[in-house]
């Protein structure tokens, strides 16, 4: 489908009302198991030399519509829907590399990703160098003979620090390395890799994707060859599909992604400028700022700088007291839904890691992430500013 506004294509994307009788809503296909018509079709289709579904682990109609319109979105040749972001992550890695390979990804981004890196070069010999992302050429520095991948998490958590995602691209394609960012933050609304020469990207679907706290889905979006390796391999092997219910939910968010990130974007970048002159916030971490150090390069590769903002409360006794005040805004874990939600990262997020590496990823105790929701941004900010004192 070929729209001229990435507004349309998301209340498009995906749709096949001819298959779907006419449709508006891409119908949900509850099926563990698909019949077949006859022996020869069936095991054509078992076997991938004909289109069509046979068992629910393995796909479903559902799963394709959302498939297709993420990667509409991202402008990606296939995609693989998951059942969770953590699930596309693993996925991605373990679709890239083996036991003895080397990866090069930011030494601060979501803890989840940081452990499970951790993880596979415990468990399975695959070792990691963790760099300051927010220079390209530290990328260029770590390479090795074994390095097969490049791993960015752009706009970054909790930090949304920047990785000029073109240069990495070019330093990964002189060195035969696959890159695979982290879209989660900006969404395809705001950021599009593929367009950057970057060979995949994940989002957790749980976030902006699905939009409204209601759901766990993930995203592999990329190369066709890439996605299919991953959909009969890590898809197949470990079990991490997604269910056709929450499928059609993160499809029915998608619906309203435009609509809601153009109000996630305006009320952030409003809230950050109001936060800077804070007498009680030590630092204001927010990519639309021109006080932010990666600003020029978010410039340039984004359509808007997102609804994330981090903000510095000083201890963590601040950092605690803010959540406690907060009436408008929500006391919660994760991030992207319609509801602005506080959250004390060193504490809660990041405690998996020790004091020195959040120290070096430069989580300080009093960091507070702020996902900002759609509300009305005066409603916001007062009850933000009452709750810092």
């Amino acid at each position: 489908m070929d729209h001229k506004s990435f507004d349309t294509l998301a209340v498009h994307a995906g749709e096949d009302r001819e298959g779907n009788f006419g449709a508006l809503s891409v119908p949900i296909y509850p099926a563990s198991v698909f019949a077949f018509s006859d022996a020869d079709a069936g095991i054509a289709i078992h076997n991938y030399e004909k289109p069509g579904y046979f068992y629910g682990r393995l796909g479903n109609p559902t799963q394709t519509a959302l498939e297709n319109a993420v990667a509409q979105l991202e402008h990606g040749e296939a995609a693989l829907a998951l059942a969770s972001g953590m699930a596309a992550a693993s996925a991605a890695v373990l679709t890239i590399v083996k036991s003895g390979d080397h990866i090069v990804a930011p030494e601060s981004m979501y803890s989840t990703t940081t452990n499970f890196l951790k993880h596979v070069a415990e468990k399975f010999g695959i070792s990691t160098t963790f760099v300051d992302a927010t220079d390209a050429e530290t990328y260029a520095d770590a390479v090795r003979p074994e390095t097969k991948l490049f791993w960015m998490e752009t706009p970054s958590n909790p930090l949304v620090s920047i990785t000029d995602l073109a240069r990495v691209a070019v330093i990964a394609k002189a060195a035969g390395i696959v890159t695979v960012a982290d879209n989660t933050f900006a969404t395809p609304f705001n950021q599009r890799p593929l367009e950057l020469g970057i060979d995949a990207v994940i989002h957790s679907a749980t976030k902006y994707l699905g939009g409204h706290s209601d759901l766990t889905a993930g995203v592999l979006v990329g190369n066709r060859d890439l996605v299919e390796k991953a959909r009969h391999g890590a898809n197949k092997f470990y079990g991490g599909n997604i269910a056709p219910q929450v499928a059609w939910l993160v499809l029915r968010g998608i619906r309203t992604l435009a609509l809601r990130m153009e109000r996630h974007n305006t009320n952030a970048l409003h809230l950050a400028h109001l936060l800077v002159s804070h007498p009680m916030v030590a630092a204001v971490h927010y990519p639309g700022l021109a006080s932010h150090p990666n600003h020029a390069i978010a410039n340039l590769q984004m359509n808007g700088f997102g609804g994330m903002i981090a903000i510095d409360a000083g201890t963590a006794e601040a950092a605690k007291a803010f959540v406690n005040k907060v009436k408008v805004c929500t006391f919660a874990t994760s991030l992207g839904g319609v509801e602005t939600l506080v959250q004390p990262v060193a504490l809660m997020t990041h405690a998996t890691l020790s004091a020195d590496e959040r120290a070096k990823a430069g989580i300080s105790e009093g960091l507070l992430r702020i996902s900002v929701g759609i509300e009305n941004i005066d409603d916001i900010s007062q009850d933000i500013f009452d709750a810092l004192g």
